[in-house]
């Protein structure tokens, strides 16, 4: 069953009047300290601690497939890649590993060698066949609104050389293929579909022996026929915990032995715990409060002018500082600066009335903005959400939170087909660690794409379109960073978000689980993770 979302009338602010800004965030900064006092309500039920073989998870968004053609959250992927596996993976050092294939080389400008691993097979005892990657290929290509498309200049074709061999082919260069097909997981071609998958047949560590996809709820038991390296842990519990009280309190139980996603306030309480061990490492996440770009010519919001103006409403620092509490770092670039090729562009300035002038001089006073988001899009996001709602009252304009909860309808409304809106709460990873796929898939948005929706929230800017695929086949790689830059000041200067920022990655784990190692896409291999006590 889908969840209703929850907003508030969207002639309404969320925020009581007497509940001013600074008093807002105030309150944002104090909230985690009483987060341990919560009840465990979120939880599917009280439990008891995991047995000595099993790891149990707490995520903080409902994982409702184990397939990752739409649902690619940070956190999904630790679970994802447990049971499908793609021919690469991005490793430590954000460098490029191989999984299913042992050699994949560019061997001509448009082509790529690729060989699958000998003895590869699926948790049914399947062999992993070069027909089914190339029918991966074909399924993630015919699935609507899947954010992966857009990482690609375009998918490769596979040209089959040998029992165990075959090219990828494109029509221009694309340097970079082999970090993008580590998001390509790879399944029995029989069974796949153009659509995210339920069954969990695939090729890791790890099958699926129990899954409950509406509550976000799987095990998943070690497969004694996986193809490489044994996992150390028996058995993984993944759990859907969507209250971050809760997520603490079951950690200090000792019910949950990871949780993801954490505010500094609760790592904060965590820290010098008995038992508990808390990990932080800088992410390569952006998350926005992004414009729609669907909205005719004429309204406010199809005008940069408006947008940038809007901006100067937004106290980024005082989100950080009180908020956030120093959990990320105000975006200087359209994408991360950690990643490869990134540059900074610029900074949200924090001056409200420059924002008011700049609006009544562009007619555009009195502005009534809709914000949507979903719950767990980022730590602490309510917060951050009445918090502008705030600072856009300041300087005249009327803001209507809609927030929808997890498994609900979001995706819909990102796609323009569920209802209007004006921003929306939104995050993007880096899932190849370079600039140029998360440029791509961002701001890469073509004519036909937005025919089926499939461009990020309707940016479709030809020109940003055509130098972003010029970059994207350039060979030479000093230029294609200075492609890149160019390109990368040219969409700052469209003003494509409200404000921006990149958050840090936290999180908690008891101190039985060992060797977790968390990567900047805030994702780890569950097969290395090991259990003592």
């Amino acid at each position: 069953m889908t969840p209703s979302p929850h907003h508030a009338p969207p002639d309404r602010p969320l925020l009581r009047e007497p509940l001013r800004r600074r008093s807002l965030l105030r309150l944002g900064a104090l909230g985690g300290t009483g987060l341990a006092l919560g009840p465990l309500s979120a939880c599917a039920g009280p439990t008891g601690a995991p047995g000595p073989g099993t790891l149990t998870l707490g995520l903080n968004r409902s994982l409702v497939s184990l397939d990752n053609k739409l649902n690619q959250f940070d956190a999904a992927v630790t679970v994802q890649r447990a049971v499908r596996q793609a021919l690469t993976r991005i490793g430590s050092g954000m460098r490029v590993q191989l999984v299913l294939a042992d050699r994949f080389a560019m061997t001509e400008p448009t082509a790529w060698s690729v060989r699958l691993r000998d003895g590869v097979r699926y948790s049914d005892g399947s062999p992993v066949t070069v027909e089914d990657v190339a029918t991966a290929l074909e399924m993630y290509g015919k699935v609507n609104g899947s954010f992966l498309l857009g990482l690609f200049p375009e998918l490769p074709t596979v040209e089959k050389t040998g029992e165990r061999t075959f090219k990828l082919r494109t029509k221009r260069p694309v340097p970079v293929l082999d970090r993008l097909m580590a998001n390509i997981h790879i399944t029995p071609a029989a069974a796949n579909r153009p659509e995210e998958l339920q069954s969990g047949v695939g090729s890791g560590p790890y099958k699926v022996i129990e899954a409950n996809s509406g509550a976000g709820e799987y095990t998943l038991a070690r497969d004694p026929r996986y193809w490489g390296r044994a996992p150390h842990v028996d058995r993984v519990r993944v759990r859907f915990v969507p209250e971050e009280s809760s997520r603490v309190i079951a950690l200090r139980s000792g019910e949950l032995d990871v949780v993801d996603t954490l505010t500094p306030d609760s790592a904060e309480q965590l820290t010098g715990l008995p038992g508990v061990t808390v990990e932080e490492t800088s992410g390569v996440r952006i998350s926005q409060l992004f414009y729609n770009f669907r909205k005719p010519e004429g309204h406010p919001l199809a005008d940069a002018r408006v947008r940038r103006a809007l901006t100067h409403a937004i106290d980024g620092e005082a989100l950080i500082r009180d908020v956030l509490t120093d959990s990320a770092e105000a975006a200087e670039g359209v994408v991360p600066l950690a990643l490869e090729g990134a540059v900074r562009t610029g900074t949200y300035t924090y001056d409200p009335r420059k924002a008011k002038a700049q609006l009544k001089q562009l007619g555009a006073e009195g502005l009534r903005i809709r914000v949507i988001w979903e719950s767990g899009e980022f730590a602490a996001d309510t917060s951050v959400m009445e918090a502008v709602a705030d600072m856009f009252r300041d300087i005249g304009v009327r803001a209507s939170l809609l927030q929808f909860e997890p498994g609900g309808d979001i995706l819909k409304w990102r796609q323009g087909r569920g209802g209007d809106w004006d921003v929306i709460g939104n995050g993007f990873p880096g899932t190849t660690g370079q600039a140029l796929t998360s440029l791509q898939g961002m701001y890469g948005g073509t004519p036909e794409r937005e025919r089926t929706r499939d461009t990020y929230m309707g940016y479709v800017i030809p020109d940003v379109q055509r130098r972003l695929e010029d970059a994207a086949t350039e060979t030479d790689a000093a230029a294609r960073d200075r492609k890149l830059a160019a390109v990368q000041h040219t969409i700052w200067n469209t003003w494509p978000s409200l404000w921006a920022f990149a958050p840090k990655t936290l999180l908690a784990r008891r101190e039985r689980v060992h060797d977790l190692g968390l990567l900047k896409l805030n994702c780890y291999d569950l097969s290395a993770v090991r259990l003592e006590g």
